[in-house]
């Protein structure tokens, strides 16, 4: 019996196109979404049942056009505070962030990691041709690196 040693070899790296890197892939679509006409005493409402902290708001035709967060809602308390109101009834379109940075579906978890680092938000609305299709949260991204496998990190 002839025993042969060819030293040690690193197994070819099998670089695999069905891995699941895009935003597209790890977005959440199934959204709660705001209209510029809603009551920030709505938005209250919604925010504390869903537990969420903001959602898009969209327009008739589903077009994004603002987005609407906690951080907004107080502006209205300290109003109505200010006011002796105890019901905010000012129009979500008079409080949400108009100027909203958005990501491509086709953007990889990667890039967007590094977005969410460089501009210090925790979500983006993810936008094709001016429609939302989902949205992107640090959570998306930290939870899919798990299933991750190593030969796509490159």
């Amino acid at each position: 019996m002839v025993k042969s040693f060819q030293g040690v070899r690193e197994a070819p790296v099998k670089h695999s196109s069905d891995q699941a890197i895009q935003v597209r892939d790890h977005m959440t679509t199934n959204l709660i979404t705001f209209h510029p006409e809603d009551t920030i005493d709505h938005v209250i409402n919604v925010l504390t049942k869903k537990k969420i902290s903001g959602a898009p708001v969209v327009d008739a035709e589903g077009m994004l056009v603002g987005m609407i967060s906690e951080g907004d809602c107080l502006k209205e308390i300290i109003r109505g505070q200010y006011n002796n109101t105890p019901n905010f009834p000012a129009p979500v379109s008079d409080y949400m962030t108009k100027e909203v940075i958005t990501m491509s579906p086709e953007l990889t978890i990667f890039d967007a990691a590094h977005q969410f680092l460089e501009l210090k938000i925790r979500r983006f609305p993810v936008i094709k041709d001016g429609q939302l299709l989902g949205q992107i949260s640090v959570s998306d991204i930290v939870r899919a690196i798990p299933s991750l496998k190593a030969s796509t990190w490159r």
